[in-house]
């Protein structure tokens, strides 16, 4: 190979990569043919080289020229590509209207259930309690035996439980929450423990997994006085003050006396219609004073202190509160339900 020979070899190499390289990075297309006719018109770059051609000896001169015109129809593609793709987005930037308003996110709420548990925790640290949790995932002895519940009670059944191991269980109440602050505190001890809880239900008023408020005060002198105020200020302040409230003896393993709180049907008033199975009235609670033998579990005297505890169940509440009739909506995550809180 002639020393000419390799001079146009190496300017075609040159002079295909910078135009290959300023046609791909061209912005607009004015941009491109501006390059198209510096490299390609009658007085561009590939032009002249096309000229010099005519100066190598003959036997040189098919194949510097084979060359010179494959250089020169790469450049000529690239710009036709080029042009293709920035023809193709100003039609993409014609189609959008920037003179229209923009699209918002819609804004977000609190889940009804979220809104009731905040009001219910709300309603009696102003009476001064205060919020604890405890985990999820419970030892039997704090779900059960700790609140009164020996292996194979009876009671036991009363709770259809989701056991992990022999001795491990999904906590079927937040009430296990109790002993475990009573055991590092001394009364008096004001708490309430929310949060979730499981057990194997699943129906109109049922879910596996659902939602409680336990409560707890142990002090000096607490009576079973002190319970009906405190649950009545709840009521009241929860629904409205003309709404009546009613104790109703029951029976609880941790708890002796116990009773279920009812409340006027907050539907027909007392009247009497299905939501209330025409009784007029509707059980929200239950309640107690704490049972000897469980504070006696955590070291208590129980000659000097008493308590009481209560819980309900946060989507009873909120169905009772806004009238819904089906608790499974709750977790169905239908938007036109939600919006509506």
């Amino acid at each position: 190979m002639s020393v000419e020979q390799s001079i146009a070899h190496q300017s075609l190499d040159e002079i295909r990569a910078q135009a290959l390289n300023e046609i791909k990075t061209a912005v607009t297309a004015e941009d491109v043919q501006e390059l198209n006719t510096r490299y390609l018109g009658r007085k561009g770059v590939m032009t002249q080289v096309l000229r010099t051609i005519a100066n190598l000896p003959a036997e040189e001169r098919p194949a510097a020229g084979r060359q010179a015109n494959q250089v020169k129809q790469q450049i000529d593609t690239a710009c036709r590509e080029t042009l293709a793709r920035l023809a193709a987005g100003a039609q993409h930037l014609e189609r959008l209207d920037v003179s229209l308003p923009g699209r918002s996110a819609a804004p977000g709420g609190l889940h009804p259930l979220t809104r009731i548990t905040r009001r219910i925790c709300d309603i009696f640290t102003r009476m001064g309690f205060e919020v604890v949790e405890g985990p999820e995932v419970e030892s039997d002895y704090y779900n059960f035996e700790a609140l009164n519940f020996p292996k194979d009670h009876p009671a036991r059944d009363m709770q259809d439980t989701f056991f992990v191991s022999d001795d491990i269980v999904l906590r079927t109440h937040t009430s296990p929450a109790q002993p475990r602050v009573m055991e590092k505190r001394q009364p008096p001890v004001r708490i309430i423990a929310p949060g979730k809880v499981y057990r194997c239900d699943s129906d109109l008023t049922h879910t596996p997994m659902f939602h409680q408020v336990e409560g707890l005060l142990v002090d000096e002198g607490v009576c079973f006085g002190d319970l009906k105020g405190t649950l009545t200020a709840f009521v009241h302040q929860m629904f409205d003050e003309q709404i009546k409230v009613r104790f109703r003896p029951s029976f609880f393993p941790f708890t002796e006396p116990s009773a279920e709180v009812d409340i006027l049907c907050v539907i027909c008033r007392g009247t009497g219609c299905r939501v209330c199975s025409q009784t007029g009235w509707l059980e929200i609670l239950g309640s107690g004073m704490v049972h000897p033998a469980v504070l006696e579990n955590v070291g208590y005297d129980t000659r000097r202190v008493t308590g009481f505890a209560f819980g309900m169940g946060v989507e009873r509440i909120t169905m009772l509160k806004y009238g819904v009739d089906d608790i499974r909506k709750y977790f169905e995550n239908d938007i036109r339900f939600l919006r509506q809180f």
